[in-house]
């Protein structure tokens, strides 16, 4: 592996330093506290392998902070990181997850704000994966970022010793060969990950249920103009931090899936001639919405026409218009 940067011909009292502004300068705009009081030292390591990107990193005792401000200024939006570790033990944290590597240990990174830190003489191996190689697979990386991948499951031992040796042959190797070995890794770390969360189907089962008893809830309240995200939360007795997430897994916000299935029901009352008699104002307010102004501006935005243009079009047809 190629040196990209390296404390040891700098002075010690300037090592630290040079180490923080190199890598803020030249890798990513990272915030980086030095723990302790023993004198820094540091190294970086690189190879490409194929069309991946491998660092090692050792250092002494140090907490990083991945940034909202790093991640905008960082090119690597269609990656993912994985962290194997070699030496001493790091905490990785994204949101209420919290991953604790002991040497043999796996973790995956998504690119969103965290922080880690690192004991002294720590060293790991570090993997930019594409990103969509393991979501196609395994769905999005949130589902499996800042999950620790223990060594005592035997398909990691098969992910780390693949890597540690095609860091050590990958310039024997021609290119076709190279990317090949890689894609061949990123495999096993597929198959890695998908067995750790297989553990985690109990969890998923219950968010599943969670979801679908909050979706009942909506579709029984659309008429009450208060219900919102908090009101449904307290409703389905669990927080709000934690319904978000169990929407945004599926690809969902939760005041958007409210507003989408008021405008539903409207649409379906709009056509139906059991709600011929109602005026529009009245079927507005049964599905929740403050306003007739209120329903006809979210449904023209959604149906490029108003409630009344529609009405008139379902009647023309004889049911919904195209």
């Amino acid at each position: 592996m190629r040196s990209l940067l390296s404390t040891a011909s700098v002075r010690k009292e300037d090592a630290f330093r040079v180490w923080r502004e190199t890598i803020y300068e030249r890798l990513s705009p990272l915030a980086i506290t030095k723990i302790g009081d023993r004198p820094f030292a540091g190294e970086i390591e690189a190879a490409n392998l194929g069309s991946l990107l491998v660092t090692r990193v050792s250092s002494s005792a140090t907490r990083t902070e991945l940034t909202a401000e790093a991640l905008r200024r960082s090119d690597k939006d269609a990656t993912v990181t994985v962290a194997i570790m070699l030496s001493g033990v790091s905490t990785f944290t994204r949101d209420d997850r919290e991953a604790v590597q002991r040497p043999g240990d796996i973790v995956v990174l998504d690119r969103r704000p965290g922080s880690t830190q690192s004991s002294d003489g720590s060293k790991a191996l570090f993997l930019e994966l594409p990103a969509h190689r393991l979501e196609s697979a395994l769905g999005p990386a949130r589902l499996f970022s800042a999950l620790n991948i223990g060594s005592q499951q035997p398909s990691v031992s098969l992910v780390r010793t693949f890597f540690n040796e095609l860091v050590v042959v990958h310039d024997q190797l021609d290119p076709a060969t190279a990317e090949r070995m890689s894609q061949i890794g990123v495999d096993l770390m597929v198959a890695a990950i998908a067995e750790r969360m297989a553990r985690e189907v109990p969890n998923r089962v219950s968010g599943n249920l969670l979801v679908q008893r909050a979706k009942a809830y909506i579709e029984a309240n659309l008429h009450d103009p208060t219900l919102d995200p908090p009101h449904l939360a307290a409703a389905v007795g669990v927080s709000l931090r934690r319904l978000q997430e169990l929407f945004h897994e599926r690809g969902r916000h939760i005041s958007d899936w409210i507003w989408e299935r008021r405008l539903a029901v409207g649409c379906l009352r709009l056509t139906d001639p059991g709600y011929a008699h109602l005026p529009i104002g009245l079927i507005a307010c049964g599905c929740g919405f403050s306003s007739q102004a209120h329903f006809s501006r979210r449904f023209k935005d959604r149906f490029e026409m108003t409630p009344s243009e529609y009405r008139h079009a379902a009647r023309l047809a004889g049911g919904p218009p195209p």
